[in-house]
């Protein structure tokens, strides 16, 4: 009886360093932070810690800011999904026309920007879009100034983000393509169909598990990927045109020290995106169903 309850154990002690590091950084911290949004507290040691149960969350959805960063953040996610999914699965496509030994440079060049630290990336671009002097304003004969202007200044972190995000989503729809087998296309062009038809309804399709994982990629990461950059040109301005919601959690936790109201805003954002999440699981495995 012993020895059958130890080989069923087997297993689960296999996983125990990772199931232990998962309630320790995962587990722990969101348990935390869900007593911390019941709280009023400035985070100072000294300062009185008062309990409020739910007035931190009924404050949040009150506040203008919180509903407008979810906005741009909404604008943020939809204004990336072209740079990693669209774009990605366009160049992925055209580099299967290339040689092999021009292919290796191809893919290093568009995976480069992806290996640059977001600090370093936002150095360079305030010098290329800087007012009248930038390299972009010269090329376009404009004296606007991209980064500080409310109109221009969430473009410019879209656009940023996406041009760093560019190489690894290529890299992802990469693999997708390795793992689609030629012989669908040869039985295709048996049957004589053209390499459009191939694509649109063959390629495309056994590829859709990989776009959704892009998909649920971008829509989970890309906020907190745009941190560095909007903390390093713009801090969240001009006029919070550039605030989204994580950069609004901080804001509340490490600028106005409320520490209740930020961590209300972290469980409300962790619950949101965890349902979209579920949501975008839930169609990729039946996505995956159907083409198996």
């Amino acid at each position: 009886m012993l020895r059958r309850l130890g080989r069923k154990a087997v297993p689960y002690l296999y996983l125990a360093p990772a199931l232990f590091l998962l309630v320790v950084w995962t587990y722990q911290p969101l348990v935390q932070a869900g007593q911390l949004s019941t709280l009023s507290w400035n985070l100072l040691p000294t300062s009185p810690i008062r309990s409020v149960g739910g007035a931190n969350y009924e404050r949040l959805v009150h506040l203008p800011a919180f509903w407008s960063s979810l906005g741009r953040t909404g604008v943020l996610i939809v204004g990336l999904l072209p740079f990693t999914v669209v774009l990605p699965v366009l160049i992925a496509m055209a580099s299967r026309r290339v040689g092999p030994r021009a292919r290796t440079l191809y893919h290093a060049l568009i995976f480069a920007p992806f290996l640059i630290a977001p600090v370093a990336a936002a150095a360079v671009w305030r010098w290329l879009l800087h007012p009248r002097t930038g390299f972009v304003d010269r090329m376009l004969g404009s004296d606007r100034n991209w980064v500080y202007d409310a109109n221009t200044a969430h473009a410019v972190i879209i656009t940023i983000t996406g041009w760093q995000l560019l190489g690894f989503a290529t890299l992802v729809v990469w693999a997708g393509l390795a793992g689609i087998s030629g012989d669908y296309d040869e039985a295709a062009r048996v049957d004589g169909a053209t390499p459009g038809q191939i694509r649109r309804w063959i390629t495309l399709p056994l590829l859709s598990p990989t776009l959704l994982f892009l998909v649920l990629t971008t829509v989970l990461l890309s906020p907190t990927l745009t941190f560095p950059l909007i903390d390093t040109m713009t801090q969240g301005g001009p006029a919070q045109s550039t605030t989204n919601i994580y950069y609004l959690l901080w804001e509340y936790g490490f600028h106005t020290f409320d520490a209740g109201l930020s961590a209300a805003a972290g469980i409300l954002l962790f619950v949101g995106f965890g349902s979209v999440a579920a949501l975008l699981v839930w169609i990729s495995e039946k996505v995956a169903f159907h083409d198996d």
